[in-house]
């Protein structure tokens, strides 16, 4: 068995690296008759560090693949996954080793094809089949809202089945979380708990956008034991840009579409005590009749604060129970002095108009108010509240650009409707 140098079937080209695969390959010779016979079965030239019979391969281990004896080299390796993605690897400079360098995915199937040569450049080829073993516990995503249009103030929220606290873990799940819009934005995840994931551009939507929310998360090692899942995509559309921005000192909210003010609407506010929260909050739902009782924030039964009311034209901004609703009974009020037990109230036919415009995810604005400002997370979406650069400190990605790719992020809990009740 010679043991010569082969120079003859690379005279010039190297080695040829390919996106996503890697490949050395031959670029004329001597033995280009050779070359062009049809390949042999390689079988008995290769070996891999793959299980025999039934076993399946750890995916927390690389796919390592070696040619025996002297009188081959492996010329080319392609490896893809059940999708026909390719696998990232490495060919070693003597061609007798090949290696993956990206970690492989769980509970998933590749087919790796080798190509060798012999020492007279005959063609040999082997065809791997390589399946990875299950993981011991699984991560998925659950996307909000579910698909439909809203306003361009919705905020996009990831739910994970299971917490994630270390820092590194965090980043490969938010790199999996995929917010793609048309037209592009620029936007971030922003980490509100270890479970809890909301995604906002750095301003409000593009009026008419379609964004697409999707997770690449199925088969990628997050921790020791901990593989993601498959995940269910969601598509949202906004609508026109419909903001209504209520001066708590004029006592009159502004109604614009698009930038133009389409209505000027008198208004009652929350009293001293009772102050409405300044800042933006984003429309949670609609409820055309409500019953609003004062038991229900604490306030006592039969006190002078008290109240047992039907409400109508009822749109909800915050969980805790602050609406815009019809108030007939401090029309007198409105447009002059500030009323209410913490919701904007207004008249009825107002209110019916107003309930008409708006759709989930539209903006309500509230400014000079002697209310604290709207919690970013824990009482509806307040996330408009925080700087941008607050925001994008909450990503485990912080030091990374961050946008949709420009192509084409929990629902809230329903019990979260009969455990706060609502105030006016």
């Amino acid at each position: 068995m010679s043991h010569r140098p082969r120079t003859r079937t690379v005279l010039s080209c190297g080695l040829l690296l390919v996106p996503l695969a890697v490949s050395a390959t031959a670029c004329g010779g001597s033995d280009s008759d050779a070359l062009s016979a049809n390949p042999y079965d390689a079988a008995d030239q290769i070996s891999a560090n793959t299980p025999d019979g039934a076993k399946k391969a750890d995916p927390d281990k690389p796919l390592e693949v070696s040619v025996k004896g002297d009188d081959a080299r492996i010329t080319d390796v392609t490896a893809t996954d059940a999708t026909g993605r390719f696998v990232r690897g490495e060919l070693s400079a003597d061609g007798r080793h090949w290696r993956t360098t990206v970690p492989l995915a769980a509970g998933s199937r590749y087919t790796v094809r080798v190509s060798t040569e012999e020492e007279d450049g005959s063609p040999g080829r082997k065809t791997l089949v390589v399946n990875t073993r299950g993981a011991d516990g699984q991560l998925t995503a659950t996307f909000g809202p579910k698909e439909g249009e809203y306003g361009v103030g919705q905020p996009v929220t990831a739910e994970l089945s299971q917490p994630i606290k270390d820092q590194k873990s965090r980043a490969i799940v938010e790199s999996a979380l995929k917010v793609d819009s048309m037209p592009r934005v620029q936007g971030s995840w922003h980490w509100v708990d270890d479970k809890k994931l909301h995604f906002r551009p750095k301003e409000y939507w593009p009026a008419h956008a379609t964004i697409s929310v999707h997770s690449n998360l199925a088969g990628l090692k997050v921790a020791k034991g901990l593989y993601g899942g498959p995940s269910k995509p969601v598509k949202l559309t906004t609508g026109d840009r419909v903001e209504a921005i209520t001066d708590a000192a004029t006592h009159h909210m502004t109604v614009l579409r698009n930038g133009e003010s389409i209505n000027t609407i008198p208004v009652t506010t929350g009293k001293p005590g009772f102050s409405t929260r300044n800042g933006v909050k984003v429309v949670l739902g609609k409820e055309s009749f409500v019953r609003m009782r004062s038991t229900t924030v604490g306030i006592a039964a039969g006190s002078s604060d008290s109240y047992d009311l039907p409400v109508y034209w009822a749109t909800r901004v915050t969980w805790s129970g602050e609406y815009v609703h019809a108030a007939p009974w401090s029309v007198g009020s409105q447009g002059a002095a500030n009323v209410s037990h913490g919701c904007t109230g207004m008249s009825t036919s107002n209110a019916q108009w107003f309930f008409n415009t708006v759709r989930v995810g539209d903006i309500v604005k509230v400014v000079n108010s002697g209310g604290e400002t709207m919690t970013p997370f824990d009482n509806g979406f307040g996330d408009w509240n925080m700087p941008w650069q607050e925001w994008r400190d909450g990503s485990a990605l912080k030091n990374k650009a961050a946008s949709t790719t420009g192509t084409a992020d929990r629902a809230q809990d329903p019990a979260a409707d009969a455990r706060l009740r609502p105030k006016f």
